[in-house]
């Protein structure tokens, strides 16, 4: 009977005591309700966290870059591009050290042009210290870009961020060489976007993503990436009185890196679409004098008649407000979304004209002002000999009635200089093959030894004009 009356008061004792707690816990928990919202409080030191779950309970998110730095690291490179020309203080060859971001698994990289502009030999070392030779397979000077290719299988590469949606004040990694120092990565946010600090001297794209993150000589051609471990950008410069970091670091946003490297490696040189006109910044001058509420919007100043915008019937005067729903705060937001679109693609633009808000579709042209896919091949084959050829357009060859290649330009002192060629020259055929693209003919000079012949034509002139040159 004891042992019976010990075990229900033990059973008793533990029921109130369940009941205690409950109502204190219940208690605690109707004191931290605030308008039906619960809050709990828990002491940051009582968390012992890793992984992914440590971004759900610790602010400022991401708090580290660890998986952002793991996935880039391997996919960036480092560039020595040797030159024969002499160092003037050093008297000896001059080299020029950068970086590169992989982008295919197959051995495309991205790179500054200004990293290898005067190569003669190109060397790439990847993260596990694998030296790779790397070939130009194109540039574009406009945009600061090129394209190397290694022979390598299955290589490492970054996917493309989408850079219109980055935000200033968001996280970012610069990964690259700085001073050889190889698999470096700083951290710093997005100080500013469409920054124009007139790099290229006002002959080309400049619309760059301003941070501070800090990056130095050998950075040149290194990747910008983002939290999530995407490719947002390609880091190109830094505002210095020194020539070191001092808080300010420039890069080429990857929506156009993808479009040009896209080009390049699909085309062979890059299909940039054109409207005809020409831009300035609104100034509070310009915007009292068309009454406008606001400095925010692109100028069109000159239309040229019969080109893209004059089709589509943009004016003198318009204020273009937006390209495809993306606000064109200034000319270099809106010289870096045309850059995103090709010959033949049309873009809604919205402008304001005489105080009212309007819209209008404009089909892109090319420089000859057709939607052909043509633009001036500058392969290193045709360079090499002194010259810049392109495809014909469709216009062109309705009217001299065949295919060919298109002379651009001839280099001064130059192998097609020395044969007396002329700008103009239409190439019809090498060695006996016929040649419609610059493509056919990229090719039949990779293969040829030797002399070679070109037969071809000038539109303005009647008959056929042959050429001879030898290849070393």
């Amino acid at each position: 009977m004891k042992q019976l009356v010990f075990t229900v008061f033990i059973c008793l004792a533990t029921s109130l005591i369940t009941i205690l707690c409950y109502d204190v816990l219940t208690h605690q928990a109707e004191q931290s309700r605030t308008d039906e919202n619960y809050s709990y409080v828990v002491n940051n030191q009582d968390l012992n966290l890793g992984g992914s779950l440590r971004k759900y309970f610790h602010s400022a998110y991401p708090n580290d870059f660890t998986d952002a730095a793991k996935t880039s690291i391997p996919s960036v490179v480092a560039i020595l591009a040797a030159s024969n020309t002499t160092n003037k203080k050093s008297n000896s060859p001059s080299n020029s050290n950068g970086s590169g971001v992989m982008i295919s698994n197959n051995g495309h990289i991205v790179t500054n042009y200004h990293v290898i502009e005067q190569a003669t030999e190109i060397k790439v070392v990847d993260d596990r210290g694998f030296e790779f030779e790397g070939d130009v397979i194109g540039f574009d000077r406009s945009t600061d870009l090129a394209i190397i290719k290694i022979e390598s299988s299955a290589t490492p590469f970054l996917p493309f961020g989408n850079s219109d949606s980055l935000q200033i004040g968001e996280w970012v990694l610069a990964v690259g060489n700085p001073f050889k120092l190889q698999s470096s990565v700083t951290a710093g946010i997005v100080s500013a976007k469409g920054r124009d600090i007139n790099l290229l001297a006002r002959q080309g794209i400049e619309s760059f993503i301003q941070t501070d993150a800090a990056i130095n000589p050998g950075n040149s051609g290194g990747a910008l990436v983002n939290s999530n471990g995407e490719l947002i950008g390609i880091n190109t410069a830094i505002l210095s009185h020194s020539g070191s970091y001092e808080g300010f670091s420039f890069a080429i946003p990857s929506n156009i890196v993808q479009k040009v490297a896209y080009d390049i490696i699909e085309y062979g040189s890059v299909q940039r679409g054109w409207l005809g006109v020409n831009i300035f910044n609104i100034t509070p001058e310009i915007a009292r004098s068309l009454d406008l509420t606001s400095n925010v919007g692109v100028l069109i100043d000159l239309v040229e008649s019969g080109s893209a915008a004059a089709d589509a019937g943009i004016q003198r005067n318009d204020v273009i407000l937006s390209v495809n729903g993306v606000a064109t705060t200034n000319t270099a937001v809106f010289t870096e979304q045309i850059a995103l679109y090709r010959p033949g693609d049309k873009v809604t633009m919205q402008f304001i004209r005489n105080n009212t808000e309007q819209s209008a579709e404009v089909i892109l042209r090319n420089q000859l002002n057709t939607t052909d896919y043509i633009s001036v091949r500058k392969d290193k084959a045709f360079t090499d000999l002194g010259f810049e050829v392109r495809d014909l357009d469709s216009n062109e060859k309705l009217r001299v009635g065949k295919d060919g290649i298109y002379v651009v330009s001839i280099a001064r002192g130059s192998t097609i200089h020395s044969t007396n060629m002329d700008p103009g020259y239409i190439i019809t055929t090498i060695n006996g093959h016929k040649v419609a693209k610059a493509n056919d003919l990229l090719e039949e000079l990779k293969s040829a030894k030797g002399q070679v012949f070109l037969e071809g034509f000038y539109e303005k002139y009647p008959g056929e004009y042959p050429y001879t040159f030898v290849l070393n």
